[in-house]
């Protein structure tokens, strides 16, 4: 939840063109971005691309608060290993200008900054940058005292997009909580993010692709706003090759994860549907060519216990 008189609205862009581009709704999704007619999936359902960008919506508002419980549930905490494995693969450098999308809870950037942390013989890390949203009280904005900003060492950039105001105010009050600054929240859509072309070093998505109404528009969008010579990386759920493997993952996850849910969250639904979607999304070779197809070069991917997730990488070259 949010916290009292504070309330991400809308996107405040750099340029005029950003803002002649792209235009959001308060769910963060693109206005006329999605077609009443064009047919897509929401899970095993079929329905239209406006209803899956309001039902997907939904999900991660009505999620947000037991996310992080919900995956340790449900993973048996096996998540933290695959994103801390992601963030390695990375290799976090200073003064690189990150974008983490569908990141709203910051699971992925405040594993960036510990890298960062580290890397810098654990002095403390931060910068300072104008934020990108609107509040009603700019007097709870994530931004850091003047002295405090002075203080930072400018080790990094970072801007974390996520279609979802309950998912970004989570990760508002932890990166508080941890002391991290200067991080840009903004309510946005991965298929038409409110970036200027060649903004970024790197672009990442964990969790989180396979939720947008059209994958191949998300790439292409990763595509512009990254700088050439800039890297794509995606951590997502898989398809298992070992059929007895198969087996077992498929009777847990429809059958324990979507009770689970109503237990600790009170939401089954949702739970079902983040199920369902694993099954539909493309498995390593085929969404490696949709990648590839996007534009990007030297794309590989990694399997993680034994495809249940992987690890995609890409080049803007």
């Amino acid at each position: 939840m949010w916290p009292a008189g504070r309330r991400v609205v809308s996107v405040v862009p750099r340029l005029a063109l950003t803002a002649a581009r792209c235009t959001a709704t308060a769910s963060g999704h693109a206005k006329g971005e999605y077609s009443t007619d064009k047919e897509t999936h929401f899970g095993f359902k079929n329905v239209s691309e406006e209803e899956k960008a309001q039902k997907v919506h939904q999900v991660f508002e009505n999620v947000a608060d037991k996310y992080d419980l919900m995956n340790d549930l449900m993973s048996g905490f096996i998540h933290r290993a695959w994103k801390d494995q992601f963030v390695s693969r990375l290799q976090p450098r200073p003064h690189t200008r990150l974008l983490d999308v569908a990141g709203g809870t910051g699971d992925i950037v405040f594993r960036y900054i510990q890298h960062l942390h580290h890397a810098s013989g654990g002095s403390r890390v931060g910068a300072a940058a104008p934020p990108k949203y609107a509040t009603t009280d700019s007097s709870t904005s994530d931004s850091s005292s003047d002295s405090d900003s002075e203080s930072s060492q400018r080790l990094y950039e970072i801007s974390v997009c996520d279609i979802s105001e309950n998912m970004l105010g989570v990760g508002q009050q932890r990166a508080k909580a941890l002391g991290h600054h200067g991080i840009d929240w903004v309510c946005g859509d991965a298929q038409q993010l409110p970036f200027e072309e060649g903004e970024f070093d790197c672009y990442t998505i964990a969790f989180g692709i396979r939720n947008v109404v059209d994958v191949q528009k998300a790439l292409e969008e990763a595509y512009r706003v990254l700088r050439p010579g800039g890297r794509f990386m995606c951590l997502e759920f898989s398809h298992v090759k070992n059929s007895l493997m198969r087996w077992a993952y498929d009777q847990y996850s429809l059958n324990v994860i979507p009770p689970m849910g109503q237990v600790v969250a009170g939401d089954w639904a949702s739970y079902q549907y983040l199920v369902e979607s694993i099954r539909k999304f493309p498995d390593q070779e085929t969404f490696k060519e949709m990648i590839e197809e996007a534009g990007f070069r030297n794309v590989t991917y990694e399997n993680l216990t034994l495809g249940v997730a992987a690890i995609h990488s890409g080049f803007k070259i």
